[in-house]
């Protein structure tokens, strides 16, 4: 969250540093009279912009009847982009076939389970970031200019080397790379459970930036002889990725991002938040969808950096939840509400043949930070309007009463327990200025090591005041339990001396109040929201879900996986962690 003002603490020498290495970094003066240049969204009219159609990709063609790989070329490209009717157009850094195409999200790329899908991710971004970028939290740094990007898919379940490595990078032309990128070329074997997956920007120290700017984008794996059967809403009108994120911009149209730190002295630029006020779908400021009396499919994808959705609709209407992040539900469940941490999917179905009225809004009133920031505002409360057509109409598709049961996993067959532990620093005022898993930074040696084919068990300990999602690269996870700590303090104090559970007696603090895994959360997750004072245990596995079979590819593999808080200032601020597969 941005600082209040009576929280800044900044002399005029302080700032004045800060001025200048902003210049340095951005070529932009910082944020003097920032309030000044912001853009009044409440001139804005909400719900003037139709939701747009994401333009898709196929990752796969058809010779002689049967399904074949196919190479994509995507490139990254610096365009103007209009987010609202009434707003000027917008600088961004967008994903397309070409300058002329690239959209913000990028394109969608739908594959074809079994069918090896290869992209090739060009750099064609200019020399200088349209955002600021702190140069004190360890971001890629090329020696001759350029902005470094890799491209990881979310979800995917691939090789180490087409993982998106946030050392893996490279910039325009290839000219240089990180310390471990292996190839142009990424492959995606698409031989995991069917379901949503999006791709985005991991540059090292850098995510946040290139996100924010627009690198990011989602991608669906289909397995027609799985899902056909289901007879779910299907189709381009009927079926519907929405790619959800916030923005503030300036009056010129340009992204808005405070170019001053929470503790200038440490960080000259980064925050541990970022919020915008104006809600973003498929591109737009709070569009509108013209839908029919009938079932629709929406794949909502929460593209966030740092603001949490929790999603209702104003008349009441209820979710079907069919799918959770990359995975399908055993069976679906309805649901008011749902709460969506940045980067976590959910696939829903929503009938608006039982609407009692003619329109909708979807909103939102999750407090921001997530869970005990501020209340909503009119702008960040609203997401987009449906409007629905009057007439009634014949619906062929269906929610089945079972959807897809994966073989089970049980505790009992857990090769290992580990204990990952969340820690937030502050400085003397009391800001934030660094976040670490089990004490480490991210540079620091592998210190997990799964074998291929188990399963563990974690426990995470979140001994911060925020809501973290973490998200596990490769491994599936199910949520076991979530048990609040008692005697917080003592144990914190503990952990920040020892940095040992074992030794801290885990045993004795985790004797607190349990919250049941909410219903549609219980199957095969990637993220999941790790609740602050409380020890969350979950099931992480590490083979192919649908099958319990090992991996296609070699695991094994430099450069590894991470894990990771997904909140984007956070993970760009040590909050990651590399492992390693063994066999």
């Amino acid at each position: 969250m941005e600082p209040k003002p009576s929280r800044r603490i900044m002399t005029r020498d302080i700032f004045l540093l800060i001025v200048a290495m902003t210049w340095l970094v951005t070529g932009d003066a910082g944020d003097i009279k920032a309030e000044e240049r912001l853009f009044n969204l409440e001139k804005l009219e909400m719900f003037v912009d139709k939701l747009p159609h994401i333009p898709t990709l196929h990752g796969y063609h058809f010779v002689n009847g049967f399904l074949k790989p196919k190479s994509l070329h995507i490139g990254m490209f610096l365009k103007k982009w209009k987010f609202h009717r009434d707003l000027p157009a917008t600088p961004v850094f967008a994903y397309g076939t070409s300058k002329r195409s690239a959209t913000v999200p990028g394109p969608t790329i739908e594959a074809a389970y079994g069918v090896d899908t290869y992209v090739t991710w060009r750099n064609h971004l200019p020399l200088h970031h349209i955002l600021p970028w702190d140069p004190t939290i360890s971001p890629a740094i090329p020696k001759h200019g350029g902005i470094p990007t890799v491209v990881h898919l979310h979800g995917g379940i691939h090789e180490p080397t087409s993982d998106g490595n946030a050392d893996s990078w490279f910039t325009a032309g290839f000219k240089e790379t990180g310390s471990k990128w292996t190839k142009k070329t990424t492959h995606y074997v698409n031989k995991q459970q069917p379901g949503n997956m999006w791709y985005h920007d991991h540059a090292a120290g850098l995510t946040r930036v290139n996100l924010l700017a627009g690198l990011l984008g989602s991608y669906i794996l289909r397995h027609s002889s799985v899902e056909s059967p289901l007879r779910l809403p299907t189709g381009r009108e009927f079926d519907r990725p929405l790619v959800i994120f916030d923005r503030s911009f300036r009056k010129d149209g340009s992204i808005y991002m405070n170019a001053t730190g929470n503790n200038p002295s440490i960080h000259p630029q980064w925050q541990p938040e970022y919020f915008g006020d104006a809600i973003i779908v498929n591109g737009k400021a709070w569009p509108r969808l013209t839908v029919r009396r009938r079932k629709y499919r929406f794949r909502i994808i929460n593209a966030s950096n740092a603001r949490f959705f929790r999603f209702f609709f104003s008349n009441g209407l209820e979710f079907i939840v069919v799918g959770s992040d990359s995975a399908y539900l055993a069976k679906p469940v309805s649901t008011k509400s749902v709460l969506l941490a940045p980067s976590e999917i959910i696939d829903v179905v929503v009938d608006f043949s039982k609407s009692t009225s003619k329109t909708a809004i979807l909103a939102n009133n999750a407090p921001y930070p997530y869970p005990s920031g501020d209340p909503v505002t009119e702008e960040n409360s609203k997401v987009m309007k449906f409007i629905i057509k009057n007439k009634s109409e014949v619906d062929t598709s269906t929610i089945p009463k079972k959807l897809i049961d994966y073989p089970p996993a049980h505790v009992s067959t857990s090769s290992r327990t580990r204990y990952i532990a969340m820690f937030e620093y502050v400085s003397s005022t009391d800001e934030p200025t660094h976040l670490y898993i089990n004490g480490l930074p991210y540079n620091a040696p592998v210190t997990e090591t799964p074998k291929i084919g188990t399963s563990e068990v974690w426990e995470v300990i979140n001994l911060t005041e925020d809501n973290h999602p973490l998200h596990i690269h490769l491994g599936l996870f199910k949520v076991l339990e979530q048990t609040a700590l008692v005697n917080t303090e003592e144990f914190t104090d503990c952990m920040t001396k020892e940095n040992d559970a074992v030794k801290c007696q885990i045993s004795k603090y985790a004797l607190g109040n349990k919250t049941a895994v909410t219903v549609h959360e219980r199957g095969w997750k990637n993220v999941f929201k790790m609740m602050p004072g409380h020890v969350t245990k979950i099931l992480v596995r590490f083979s192919y879900i649908h099958s319990n079979e090992s991996y296609s590819f070699d695991a094994t593999q430099e450069p590894g996986y991470v894990y990771h808080c997904h909140i984007l200032d956070h993970e760009d601020n040590m909050m990651m962690r590399p492992f390693a597969m063994v066999k």
